[in-house]
């Protein structure tokens, strides 16, 4: 009875050893898939709002009465539309690109 307790104890090692190594090779396996995830570039945001947009119209010539904003698609990109009022009487318009901010003219 010694002898077969003994045989079952020393086959549990090796069967305790290969499963260790499988499970090893099955956790190291999966983790080269988020590495790669962890590696992808994060995007980073640069658009900017209407808000935005006219803000940086003002800043730049606070001479000016903003009659308007509205933001539109033109040529498959959103654009900023700002209309103006300028000293002397005249109604213009800024367009701003709404993904980079900058102006259009």
């Amino acid at each position: 009875m010694i002898i077969l307790i003994k045989a079952k104890a020393g086959l549990i090692k090796p069967i305790q050893s290969r499963l260790m190594v499988s499970l090893l090779v099955f956790l190291f396996s999966g983790l080269n898939c988020f590495a790669e995830e962890a590696m992808m570039p994060i995007p980073i945001d640069t658009s900017i709002s209407l808000d935005q947009a006219t803000a940086k119209i003002i800043k730049n010539d606070d001479n000016i009465r903003i009659l308007g904003a509205e933001t539109e698609i033109i040529d498959d990109r959103e654009i900023h539309v700002i209309k103006f009022l300028t000293l002397d009487g005249r109604i213009q318009h800024y367009k701003i690109d709404a993904k980079t901010g900058e102006i259009i003219n």
